[in-house]
């Protein structure tokens, strides 16, 4: 924290307006200084390293380097740094995989900017801190899939080749291919895109 108390944070969306209003309102009540902005993963990773704030309030949906990407990314360099994740749509197993990372925070976009400004107090002190709409979908995920085949999904909706997913993943290309094949089954799909659409329209990745 700052000598003045504050803890510092930087925040992280693509949403130009939503992120200018919350780096407005988050520091209003004199506890929250915003160090710096970021509109994108890639962008978050160099302002974390570069500022090293008390904590990142980071989107989960970007386009290019998500909020899970960047996060491992930054996590994986600077262990100690407490996470804060902001979504829109909390969908069903993505709470697990975030906690797998190490983020201790994760709320809702649509929270009151208070709420969200006691969410980076409870993770700057190490605390565990879910929103409740965000642990209650937590609890529906009834998706047929395993670890294994939404991470080849997620690679195949992020536009990798299977030889790519195989190098990503540390696996061999025809044990994706298997998964792949699993998962295109479980879908009811007949190509990977297609499973990997339809997986992400039902909250599975």
């Amino acid at each position: 924290m700052t000598s003045a108390g504050r803890v510092r944070i930087i925040l992280v969306d693509d949403e130009h307006l939503l992120r200018t209003a919350l780096a407005t309102l988050l520091p209003l009540d004199g506890t929250v200084e915003v160090m710096a902005q970021a509109d994108d993963g890639a962008d978050a990773v160099t302002a974390v390293l570069a500022h090293r704030p008390d904590v990142l309030v980071i989107d989960l949906e970007m386009p290019g380097v998500d909020g899970l990407e960047a996060t491992a990314t930054i996590l994986d360099r600077h262990p100690g740094q407490r996470v804060l994740m902001l979504t829109r749509h909390a969908r069903p197993g993505v709470l697990r995989r975030a906690l797998k990372l190490g983020v201790l925070g994760f709320i809702s976009k649509s929270s009151d900017p208070d709420d969200i400004v006691h969410a980076i107090h409870q993770v700057h002190a190490g605390k565990r801190w879910i929103a409740h709409d965000v642990l209650e979908a937590s609890m529906t995920d009834d998706s047929p899939l395993t670890e294994r085949e939404a991470d080849a999904l997620r690679e195949t909706r992020n536009g990798y080749a299977v030889k790519d997913i195989a190098r990503r993943l540390y696996l061999s290309s025809g044990t994706v291919r298997n998964y792949l094949s699993n998962a295109m089954r479980k879908t009811n799909t007949t190509t990977r895109h297609d499973a990997a659409r339809v997986a992400n329209d039902r909250g599975w990745l």
